[in-house]
């Protein structure tokens, strides 16, 4: 899955210019990046909620920039967006009901589901706003694993959350992974993302500034990469195990 967008008026709309690749054989590819750096724009540029203003989206080789968010996750790409986005007055199974409107076909059943949140089949006919933040992000992501997508794209998890609760939910993520799914995860809190990601992404104003796997990057290349202190040195594209 690629993504390109070129200079336009508007800075969301153009934040994020050669992110290259994102999925294939990286299963969970990790963005970075401070308030701004175009995080969420390129997430929803993925997804079809925003259209690049030049450039293409590219998904498994078919270029999808024209596709309505619906068609893109009948293609196979589905999102958790930041703030979870549920809705308040229907309740949890509701909720997950939405997810499956444009699902395709593939493992994740509300049964499934049920069996691997058990506590949210005894709570399925509460109403989604009287959840716990934490309840609500697993919600979230239930429906949209109820899509059967190939790529999932995970919109700051984090966010308001407790960190014990941050840490269940990070857990969830190696059941995610077993189902074959690549994972796009946009996350503002550093060390989480080189904890979980196979592959890190930093942006700063919309372009990426560091990219590498996180046992090759080091702490001064982000922290350069992050804040746009110096031009931040690339990790060797050399093979691992390679002379200098």
């Amino acid at each position: 899955m690629g993504r390109q967008a070129g200079n336009g008026a508007s800075h969301e709309r153009a934040a994020v210019k050669g992110a290259g690749e994102a999925g294939g054989e990286r299963p969970e590819n990790a963005i970075i990046g401070a308030n701004g750096a175009g995080k969420s724009t390129l997430l929803r540029t993925i997804a079809g909620l925003h259209s690049p203003t030049a450039g293409s989206v590219l998904f498994d080789g078919t270029d999808v920039t024209r596709l309505r968010p619906e068609h893109r996750a009948r293609q196979g790409i589905g999102m958790v967006p930041e703030g979870r986005r549920l809705f308040g007055s229907l309740s949890v199974e509701e909720n997950l009901q939405v997810g499956g409107t444009y699902a395709r076909q593939g493992p994740w059943t509300m049964e499934r589901v049920y069996e691997t949140f058990g506590w949210m089949r005894e709570r399925r006919n509460q109403s989604a706003g009287q959840l716990s933040g934490g309840e609500q992000q697993t919600v979230a992501i239930s429906r949209a694993l109820l899509a059967n997508p190939r790529v999932l794209l995970l919109d700051e998890l984090s966010l308001g959350l407790a960190p014990v609760v941050v840490q269940r939910i990070y857990g969830m993520l190696s059941q995610i992974l077993a189902a074959g799914l690549t994972v796009l995860l946009v996350e503002q809190d550093v060390s989480q993302a080189l904890r979980v990601a196979s592959h890190i992404h930093c942006l700063l104003e919309g372009r990426t500034t560091l990219e590498g796997t996180p046992a090759r990057v080091s702490a001064d290349q982000v922290e350069a990469a992050y804040f746009g202190l110096a031009a931040a040195a690339a990790p060797s594209s050399a093979p691992e195990g390679s002379e200098p």
